[in-house]
């Protein structure tokens, strides 16, 4: 029986959350932490946050083709209900399906705006967003995926101008869905340069990238990446290696540009919750995850975390308080301590999505659940800078009433981001 993840795509639970681990056949590099530079102790930068994604047009738009004035209003309410929900920060999907929701001079304007990929909506919702969201006192994340390019296997179905139409065998057909490849460097540059435009464009407060690099494994089904590995995976000891590296290539050098083009924007990353589990790996968390982002999806966000490449990490924590295979109050407790003695901040992504919803275990049909993830790292990580929760149309629902007691329980007053 498959599940809604964060993202609104169905996921076999026994995928997610198996028994049993897997088994990694090598270990990686040893990373050490960035020092501290003398002086006081560290201060992070604390954020309330939510998203608001705009695939498949999860919250917004609302739905494709609504006039620009209509999008607009939308889009103004998000940010207003931030403000009333005594957020700091929105983080706004603005590159859902290499597609953008600015007038990129990379990519095609959105489907998710008109319906049509590559129609001129008309405004410009990215440059609006920023400009409104700092009116209102707010950050705004502009949000992208790196390379997931449809949500189907046909290349015609894109706009003709799509980078992917006129780049054939830059693209892999895996598990219903179109992905760049992650193993060409000129993919990887290319990617990196349609996702800095935003940060070029306009003054965002970060770029943030989700859980999506090498794509969740499939059963059945390999990721084609034979030929770019053939020509670009020598020096490896084997294609997992490889893969991992290209992953550290496109956060190391997407950093490196970043701080030149803009300086004191940030990169930060929302990853699966589980690096790798203890059983795996000994400097893992304690838990039996059936997916291990080091292993699966190739990302190593530990190292991430320790050698600062990135200025902040959001896993995602979507279980709740003694969830066995994953213990929410573990993998924070984990979590804290790989971020210990770096410069890197550490907020928690939060399953809003799953209280309330009767398809879930006991522990999210109490709407105190939430509240009590934000008390526990109030109470024992310091560590913690902060919360984001998922996603938007739940911050406004609020079903369970679970985000009004998180408010009432944690943010009696408002701050600026």
């Amino acid at each position: 029986m498959g599940h809604l993840n964060r993202r609104g795509f169905t996921v076999g639970s026994m995928t997610l959350l198996a028994g049993l681990t897997i088994a990694g056949d090598h270990q990686p590099a040893t990373a050490t932490a960035r020092p501290h530079p003398a002086g006081p102790a560290r201060d992070g930068h604390a954020i309330r946050g939510m998203w608001v994604a705009s695939v498949t047009n999860r919250d917004w738009p609302s739905k494709a083709g609504l006039s620009a004035a209509r999008q607009r209003d939308e889009l103004l309410g998000w940010l207003d209900l931030a403000v009333e929900r005594r957020l700091t920060a929105v983080i706004l999907q603005v590159r859902p399906t290499a597609d953008a929701l600015w007038p990129s001079t990379h990519e095609p304007w959105s489907q998710y705006l008109t319906g049509t990929q590559g129609r001129d909506p008309g405004w410009d919702p990215l440059g609006t967003a920023v400009a409104e969201a700092h009116d209102r006192g707010l950050e705004l994340h502009a949000w992208c995926n790196p390379y997931r390019v449809a949500h189907h296997t046909d290349p015609a179905r894109l706009a003709a101008s799509h980078p992917a139409r006129r780049n054939p065998g830059w693209v892999v057909p895996y598990g219903g869905k179109l992905y760049y490849n992650p193993g060409l460097p000129e993919v990887r540059a290319f990617v990196r340069d349609a996702m800095l435009d935003a940060v070029r464009r306009y003054p965002v407060d970060a770029l943030h990238w989700d859980d999506y690099f090498y794509p969740y494994p499939v059963a059945g089904e390999d990721f084609d990446d034979d030929a770019a590995h053939a020509e670009h995976g020598d020096g490896f000891p084997d294609r997992a290696a490889w893969r991992r590296h290209n992953t550290d290539l496109l956060v190391r050098e997407t950093a490196a540009r970043l701080r030149e083009l803009r300086p004191g924007v940030r990169l930060g990353i929302s990853p699966f919750g589980v690096w790798r589990n203890a059983a795996t790996d000994p400097r893992g968390s304690d838990t039996r995850a059936g997916v291990q982002t080091y292993d699966d999806l190739y990302a190593d966000t530990r190292t991430w975390v320790r050698e600062g490449w990135i200025d902040y990490i959001c896993p995602q924590l979507y279980w709740h308080i003694g969830f066995e295979a994953a213990d929410y109050a573990r993998l924070m407790s984990w979590w804290a301590g790989v971020a210990e003695g770096t410069d890197t901040d550490l907020y928690i992504g939060e399953a809003l999505y799953k209280s309330g919803d009767p398809a879930q275990p006991a522990p999210w049909q109490d709407p105190a659940e939430l509240s009590r993830h934000l008390t526990l790292a109030k109470k024992k990580h310091p560590r913690v800078d902060g919360h984001v929760f998922f996603s938007g149309r739940e911050v406004r629902d609020d079903p369970s009433g679970a985000m009004a007691r998180v408010v009432a329980d944690h943010y009696p007053t408002r701050v600026r981001g």
